[in-house]
């Protein structure tokens, strides 16, 4: 009986990571097909516009004037573009769970292609969570690398 290949604990890591942004992807859909509905983004505006938040009564109306000037209508396109990120993201978990070598590869190509757009954001709209976000990804991307060009058994 042939002996399998250790598995990576920072795979299954990644797998879950990656797990989570599909949750939150697909959730993010959700509430953007719910808000398509006119009436749902009418009552979501009108409740933001009453809500009583003293520390960030600024970033509530910021909030609302993007809403306005989005519409009902742009939420689908959200939602299609959330779903899609959703099944990319996991593609990527289920693979890397499974211990999968091309998914490996998937996703350094996959989060090597936003790095760009975060190092962008970061440097010109700076803020902690994109910086973090931006050196995960790359510490990612690294550690993936460095497994997939390990040397494997064909079994």
């Amino acid at each position: 009986m042939p002996q399998r290949e250790p598995r990576h604990v920072g795979l299954r890591v990644i797998a879950i990571y990656e797990a989570v942004k599909t949750l939150g992807l697909i959730l993010v859909a959700l509430a953007a097909f719910h808000l398509n509905r006119t009436q749902n983004f009418d009552h979501l505006v009108h409740w933001l516009e009453h809500l009583s938040l003293a520390d960030t009564d600024g970033l509530r109306w910021k909030l609302v004037n993007l809403l306005q000037e989005m519409g009902p209508s742009k939420f689908v396109a959200i939602g299609i573009v959330a779903l899609g990120y959703a099944v990319i993201f996991g593609i990527e978990g289920i693979g890397l769970w499974l211990g999968k070598h091309w998914a490996e590869w998937f996703t350094v190509v996959a989060t090597g292609s936003l790095i760009p757009l975060e190092l962008y954001e970061t440097l010109y709209y700076f803020g902690w969570l994109k910086l973090a976000t931006l050196i995960g990804n790359v510490v990612i991307i690294i550690y993936l690398v460095r497994i997939a060009l390990q040397p494997r058994n064909n079994d």
